[in-house]
């Protein structure tokens, strides 16, 4: 899904601009931290006494225990996966622009591709140190983390290459939608900041 959130940041980008896309990556990085409190937070509460123990296929389950293997593992990799969003998502913004600087209303497939390509790398990477590297319950040497790293890469950068005709028919949509003046005169102020 983080392939298609970033080339969606793309088209935002496109109209709106870089303000607004920090605007909304700061904001969705905190719904998220949100909803994984509030997770943390079930975590810590003290069960109900139904709940303790069940029994499942004849044996003795520790329910608590199973919640917090369960929602309670993937700390880490929460943190890890906002702050590498948080960083992904501003040299998103970056790279796009300086593109589009280059190329003008030209080659959106460049900028919205080639920004999402490079920050996508970082974001692959950052999240798996994080949520690894750093954890002391793994600490995966710096050779693993490049390796998992890479072959989550891989898969977003394919996934980001097959988004590019869709990245021209959501364009394409808008622009119908908006009115060729509204559009044109969007993307322009978008690209002022």
């Amino acid at each position: 899904t983080w392939p298609i959130v970033f080339i969606m940041t793309d088209i935002i980008n496109e109209y709106f601009g870089v303000r607004q896309v920090r605007f909304l990556s700061v904001l969705t990085s905190i719904l998220i931290c949100f909803a994984f409190f509030v997770v943390w937070m079930a975590i810590k509460l003290e069960p109900a006494d139904f709940w303790l123990v069940q029994e499942v296929d004849g044996q003795q389950l520790s329910m608590p225990r199973a919640f917090d293997a369960i929602f309670g593992q993937g700390m880490w990799i929460i943190v890890g996966s906002i702050i590498a969003f948080l960083i992904g998502q501003m040299v998103d913004v970056l790279i796009f622009h300086r593109i589009k600087k280059f190329t003008g209303e030209k080659a959106l497939w460049l900028r919205a591709t080639g920004s999402t390509l490079v920050s996508q790398l970082i974001d692959s990477l950052v999240v798996i140190f994080i949520a690894f590297y750093l954890n002391p319950a793994y600490h995966w040497s710096w050779q693993m983390v490049a390796a998992i790293g890479l072959v989550g890469y891989t898969y977003k950068f394919i996934v980001a290459l097959l988004m590019t005709p869709i990245l021209y028919i959501v364009h394409a949509i808008i622009d119908r939608y908006l009115g060729k003046d509204l559009s044109s005169r969007m993307v322009k102020m978008a690209a002022r900041g």
